[in-house]
């Protein structure tokens, strides 16, 4: 029996793992990793049930630097199907206030 996999399958897989982003804060700062616009990609293999997520912080010397990526994967792997996770922190491009969605913004009250 072979399985055959759909862009609405990836799709479901990709949803499933932003929801549970949005289930990620950083400690600083009142509002999901996700709409703080930390994640930069996030590519989905659902035949293996593998994520690469590439991800950045707010700076550099930001005190959860060395505990954030394993949230991240803590949280993409709670997603049914998803089986291994890679995540790199990456730097450029840097990250700034205006990577945030209008929602975080709104939340911060920075409109």
């Amino acid at each position: 029996m072979t399985t055959t996999m759909t862009l609405q399958d990836v799709g479901e897989l990709e949803a499933g793992i932003i929801k549970a982003l949005k289930n990620v804060y950083d400690p600083e700062i009142p509002v999901d990793i996700y709409e703080l616009g930390l994640i930069y990609s996030l590519n989905v293999d659902p035949l293996v049930g593998h994520a690469d997520i590439e991800m950045t912080l707010t700076a550099p010397g930001c005190p959860v630097a060395g505990s954030m990526p394993e949230w991240v994967e803590n949280a993409a792997r709670s997603v049914p199907g998803i089986e291994s996770v890679t995540v790199d922190l990456v730097w450029e491009p840097p990250w700034s206030p205006e990577k945030m969605s209008m929602r975080a913004k709104l939340e911060l009250n920075m409109i």
